[in-house]
């Protein structure tokens, strides 16, 4: 490849981007088979932590609540990180950013096996979130090779679905695999994952690409502002159900300084010359209502990250009683993928995030009417719904705002993928933070709304408590203390079923967000139908 001479129709679609040589197939087999690899793994590890994070947390030596600062810390990073990246890529190549990364996210991974505890954790997902956000572009790259001309708008599609499927698969790694040793099987494994990635990059390149210098002076305070304010904005949210939103200093001091950091950030981008966010064609009516229904869309998702999910673990359930779930959905996902490369065409991407957008308020309102007898088995249609509904909106969302940006210069480039970057990695915490709040308020609600149908001397509740004394007899001889603990296993159930009543009440929420979505890509889609119509009607 190196005395290869690249002619015109190979050269690279902007600088930082590979060249597209002529490749025989077998060749274009391997460079799809690595893209989807690192597609598939490039968020694989976080998922696998995030999943596991309750059961970890002690291995940690740190409480569930100090843990949750964790996938913050990733969400963050991988938010920020394109802020660097883009031109990262186009001044030093392609090979020395995604390699390095890697190679430093092995390095703190390799390190947190050795000395674990949170500092190297944080470290960890810290990095983490920089190589994901690298191994993102790098997957879409890897397809672009592949493919042909014709197919390449493809790559983009197929590139950012298929980091969707981290959850999935984490969900589908046995949990006795990863407890080996105090969770030593699963830093092993976080381990595994940039190396085997490190080595695909290594042994199956990318053809060299076009390096510009790109950076200015600039750049530096705007990234060295914005970052940290992106990242402190996802710690808040990360940290905020866990030690409540008002009663936690901290979160408040935390927010004045994100909050500092971003306005500091925005004001020296809005007096640049060549700014790193264009915030004017940000603010562009189908820009904004783009970043709108992006965000949206991601805080629609969080039925399955945390709904559905927590739904059954209330019920006492763990990821290996969840395998068959998570397979149907991965299994939905990938026909999202297919149907989204089968109807591709520019006209339909509006209409494919609507039906996106209804498959996923279907299975909310079905996930609505679920009860304490809810098992995996009976959500295999509504998560097989959003499953699918995932991979048909985020490939379709993405091409829609990277037409918008080629139809208005390529200037606008970092804005886009920052900015969606932003919508998922902040729209994923936001959805889980506002809807686990949302569902703890709701459930001391519904519980004082049931205890106020339990009155003490009601024939029910006598029997009920009756039953439970007498059932408990034979381990509990003293009756007055059988007694008391037939009130707790009542006031238990009572807890209990108040929780479920609050997902149903959750789901019904996360349904109108979806139906919003529905309705505001509708109302566009009728606008521009209109416009074009009354053109046609003109002399």
């Amino acid at each position: 490849m190196t005395y290869y001479a690249f002619s015109a129709d190979e050269q690279p679609a902007s600088p930082g981007s590979p060249y597209t040589p002529k490749l025989t197939r077998t060749q274009r087999l391997v460079y799809a088979t690595a893209g989807v690899l690192i597609g598939l793994m490039s968020t694989f590890p976080n998922a696998l932590t995030n999943v596991n994070l309750a059961n970890i947390s002690g291995s940690l030596g740190l409480y569930v609540a100090q843990a949750s600062c964790l996938p913050a810390l990733y969400f963050g990073m991988n938010a920020s990180s394109n802020l660097a990246l883009v031109k990262g890529r186009a001044q030093f190549g392609i090979p020395l950013i995604s390699q390095g990364l890697l190679a430093l996210y092995a390095l703190t991974a390799a390190v947190q096996l050795i000395w674990p505890g949170l500092l190297m954790a944080a470290l960890a997902r810290l990095t983490n979130g920089l190589a994901a956000g690298a191994l993102n572009s790098l997957c879409i790259f890897y397809l672009l090779v592949a493919l042909p001309v014709r197919a390449r708008p493809l790559a983009l599609v197929v590139g950012i679905s298929l980091t969707q499927f981290g959850t999935p698969l984490a969900r589908l790694i046995p949990v006795e695999l990863l407890a080996v040793n105090q969770w030593w099987g699963l830093h092993c494994l976080e381990l595994a994952v940039p190396l085997a990635l490190l080595a695909v990059t290594l042994i199956f390149p990318l053809p060299p690409s076009e390096r510009v210098v790109t950076f200015e002076r600039a750049d530096v305070l705007s990234i060295a502002l914005l970052t940290p304010g992106i990242v402190l904005a996802c710690i808040v949210l990360g940290m905020g159900k866990a030690y409540w939103w008002h009663d936690t200093p901290l979160l408040g001091e935390l927010s004045m300084a994100c909050a500092l950091l971003l306005a500091a950030g925005v004001l020296i981008e809005a007096n640049r010359e060549r700014p790193l966010l264009r915030l004017q064609w940000l603010s562009a009516l189908n820009i904004a209502r783009f970043i709108g229904v992006a965000f949206l869309m991601r805080l629609a998702l969080a039925e399955q990250t945390f709904g559905s999910v927590g739904l059954l673990a209330a019920a006492g359930l763990n990821n290996d009683q969840m395998h068959d779930l998570f397979e149907l959905v991965a299994l939905s996902m990938v026909a999202g993928i297919v149907v989204t490369v089968t109807l591709l065409q520019e006209r339909r991407l509006p209409l494919m995030v609507v039906l996106a957008a209804t498959c996923i308020g279907v299975a909310a309102l079905l996930d609505s009417q679920s009860s304490n007898l809810t098992r995996p088995h009976q959500l295999y249609l509504s998560q097989s719904l959003i499953g699918f509904g995932t991979t048909l909106f985020i490939g379709p969302v993405l091409l829609y705002g990277f037409i918008q940006m080629l139809r208005q210069g390529r200037e606008n480039m970092i804005s886009l993928v920052v900015v969606f970057s932003i919508t998922q990695n902040v729209g994923a915490l936001a959805g889980s933070a506002l809807l686990g709040s949302y569902q703890l308020e709701r459930s001391h609600v519904q519980g004082a709304a049931l205890s106020d149908h339990l009155t003490i001397g009601a024939s029910d509740v006598s029997a009920r408590l009756a039953t439970g004394s007498a059932a408990l007899r034979a381990v509990v001889p003293d009756p007055l203390q059988a007694a008391v603990q037939s009130g707790a296993l009542l006031a238990r159930s009572l807890n209990g079923e108040a929780t479920i009543l609050a997902f149903n009440n959750a789901f019904q929420l996360l349904a109108g967000v979806a139906g919003l979505v529905v309705l505001t890509v509708s109302l566009s889609i009728l606008r521009r139908h209109f416009l074009q119509t009354s053109k046609q009607k003109e002399p």
